[in-house]
């Protein structure tokens, strides 16, 4: 028997890297992890604490305070009976619905930029992947929280494609939000994680690039099998 991996999947956001990791868990019988809403539970933190200004002006110190301090939040994933999918838990509150907001949208790169916040959910994460098994998503999975991993995948999309897709998600979702929004939402994000000083968005030079702009999520699982069976992986 294959001996289980870690496979990495990064990626710009609003590429569906979410929906395309759990279903590739799915077929792998793998546990499944989203990174990016692990810094969406620590920015819904910093929110509710009234640790961030209304121009994302963060009070760094509570934050970091509110992390690594006495009392410290508690952030953290429960594997839900469906298809060994994460939930993402604050303080014992399951918050994987207040976690996609626009208001977190807005702010989450910002939080997520800060090297101690950073420093905080690598930790967490390499907890967690420890064992293997696991497919995790997120920005620098496979450059800087498992740069070992066995796959990485780094996904993209044209941002006019990501804008769409997750304006129809927010609408179907009855989040109140405008195309423009969005699409500007998408660009400052990309800005943001591609510029940051610590861990920026980038393509590992080991990773596959999969633009699914013009892909179904049946087209990428067709695509992923066959990666599989030339990598040799999985038992593929």
């Amino acid at each position: 028997m294959t001996s289980p991996i870690i496979i990495a999947v990064d990626g710009h956001s609003s590429t569906g890297k979410s929906t395309f990791a759990k279903a590739i868990a799915r077929e792998l019988g793998y546990i499944y992890i989203d990174t990016g809403a692990m810094y969406r539970a620590v920015a819904l933190l910093a929110v509710r604490q009234g640790l961030i200004s209304k121009n994302n002006t963060i009070d760094e110190d509570g934050l970091r305070k509110s992390l690594y301090g006495e009392h410290p939040a508690e952030v953290s994933f429960r594997i839900s009976g469906a298809g060994g999918a994460s939930e993402t838990w604050l303080d014992g509150e399951n918050v994987e619905k207040q976690i996609r907001t626009i208001e977190i949208s807005r702010v989450v790169s910002h939080v997520a930029a800060l090297p101690f916040v950073r420093s905080y959910v690598d930790r967490r994460l390499r907890e967690i992947g420890s064992a293997k098994g696991v497919v995790m998503d997120g920005r620098d999975i496979g450059t800087a929280v498992f740069p070992d991993a066995g796959l990485k995948i780094f996904m993209t999309a044209r941002p006019e494609v990501r804008a769409r897709r997750r304006y129809d998600e927010m609408r179907a979702k009855g989040q109140e939000t405008s195309y423009e929004d969005v699409l500007s939402n998408i660009r400052e994000r990309d800005y943001i994680d591609e510029h940051r000083e610590i861990a920026p968005l980038a393509k590992a030079d080991d990773a596959v690039l999969l633009d699914n702009s013009d892909m179904t999520v049946e087209d990428q699982i067709v695509w992923f099998k066959e990666l599989l069976k030339r990598r040799h992986l999985c038992g593929f």
